[in-house]
């Protein structure tokens, strides 16, 4: 089969999920399966292997996501896992039964078994931290998703996906929360790119004619509309002084 960029991609992803789901780490066995239809030699694999280590995802043993942490994050951390030691310890025996009884639709015992899952949401948050959101919002993300997984477990099969079940509601919120994170710091650095672009130009009208311009001077310069124009004014706070105050021009 050939590797392509899309296939290779959607692979690394699916190893990516799998590490978070076995405490941040790969065994290199599962790393060869996953490319053997590829017939990859040691030094391709051993790349591959290094692509995960720098993502802080070990091979063959936990990697090290600590790495990932601000000292805000860390703070926060230590504060946060203080107070879930104060939460009382649950058995295997005695999680399962809460398990049994939440899948019956028992409200007490779904509220039981969203504490169980706090601290699990605290080590998913750790694979997640420095990439944008603090692990005190991931967390907070975390936790509304436990509280929502658990009146939804008419949706596994049995109770030995349960956790499964859990865990990716759990991820997926996480990885929601960095993904609009992501969206939200490109549209600012759009926009302040699109700010700089008009205050240069009208620097440059600026210095030409010997007088401050109009939105629409700037505007059919740069080949874009006035409220393009407009908008970069508003978000520079008014701060670009070549151009004439938007009240002039409404």
């Amino acid at each position: 089969m050939e590797l392509n960029q899309t296939n290779f991609a959607q692979i690394l992803e699916a190893l990516r999920d799998t590490a978070r789901l076995q405490g941040n780490m790969l065994t290199s066995g599962q790393v060869s399966e996953a490319f053997e239809e590829w017939q990859l030699d040691d030094g391709k694999l051993a790349l591959i292997h290094n692509y995960f280590r720098s993502n802080h995802i070990g091979i063959d043993e936990p990697g090290d996501a600590e790495e990932n942490l601000s000292g805000e994050d860390a703070g926060f951390l230590e504060m946060y896992l203080m107070e879930l030691k104060e939460l009382p310890p649950v058995s295997d025996g005695e999680k399962r039964a809460v398990m049994m009884s939440a899948l019956a639709g028992d409200g007490d015992a779904q509220a039981k078994l969203v504490e169980i899952f706090l601290p699990q949401v605290v080590e998913i948050s750790r694979l997640y931290a420095g990439q944008g959101v603090l692990v005190e919002d991931l967390i907070g993300e975390g936790n509304v998703a436990v509280t929502t997984a658990v009146t939804m477990l008419e949706c596994v099969e049995g109770i030995d996906e349960v956790e499964g079940f859990i865990g990716k509601m759990i991820m997926d919120a996480m990885e929601e929360a960095i993904s609009d994170d992501s969206d939200n710091r490109q549209t600012d650095e759009n926009v302040l790119g699109r700010v700089n672009e008009v205050n240069d130009k009208a620097k440059e009208m600026y210095e030409n004619l010997l007088r401050k311009v109009t939105i629409k001077e700037v505007a059919d310069e740069l080949g874009i509309m006035e409220e393009e124009v407009r908008e970069a004014v508003k978000f520079s706070a008014d701060s670009i002084a070549y151009i004439e105050a938007l009240e002039k021009e409404e």
